[in-house]
């Protein structure tokens, strides 16, 4: 009789170097960091439509038959191509939309570009997807937690939560994640353990997400 095989230890990888997003891939791997720093173009562009004062919530569903197929971006931002860089910032997120369709073989990917001024989830949970891409163009970014810093038995539980701030993961504006969730084949309860950041009084942040629909 075959004994079964054991789970490697879950783990984080990050690095400057973008080939680190392929490591996600791994089995044990459940968030893939891209330390990346932004063009001044682009993060200026962010830090000018913050600056604007206004909402924000976009969201396309785009369907690709394939890698190769056109990523329509139409609508995005439309209103505030008079800020520079406006142009710089579309084509990084098409990039991204292009990366995430090569890597993962997307035919279908939710998008949704938001300003936020408080945190949208601010308990530690896992996502019920199989994986999401996550990146703050302005602000703070996302918050997560190295396996066995809390149980995950008591998700939810804020008395569960790490007291210690250096406990706490962090990354910066910028940075590219791509974390698995628990719908992930082969990952189930071993989602990624994240929250939103809560950005400071008067501050807010522009957010990126990226879901693998199909």
């Amino acid at each position: 009789m075959l004994a079964p095989l054991l789970r490697q230890p879950i783990r984080q990888v990050n690095s400057e170097q973008i080939e680190v997003l392929g490591e996600v891939l791994r089995d044990e791997v459940n968030l893939a960091v891209w330390q990346r720093q932004l063009p001044a173009q682009i993060s200026d562009f962010a830090t000018a439509l913050l600056a604007q004062g206004e909402p924000l919530a976009q969201t396309i569903v785009l369907e690709l038959a394939n890698a190769d197929s056109p990523i329509n971006l139409s609508g995005l931002v439309d209103s505030y191509s008079d800020l520079p860089g406006q142009t710089a910032f579309l084509q990084d997120l098409s990039w991204l939309v292009g990366a995430f369709v090569c890597l993962f073989d997307a035919k279908r990917i939710g998008l949704r570009l938001r300003i936020l001024d408080k945190a949208m989830c601010p308990r530690f949970h896992v996502d019920h997807v199989p994986v999401r891409l996550i990146t703050s163009y302005a602000g703070a970014g996302s918050e997560w937690l190295a396996e066995g810093v809390m149980a995950r038995r008591r998700l939810g539980d804020p008395t569960a939560e790490p007291s210690d701030a250096a406990q706490i993961e962090r990354a910066k504006a910028g940075h590219v994640l791509l974390a698995k969730g628990e719908k992930w084949i082969g990952n189930e309860g071993a989602g990624l353990i994240h929250r939103s950041p809560q950005p400071p009084a008067g501050e807010r942040r522009l957010l990126l997400t990226l879901d693998w629909l199909a």
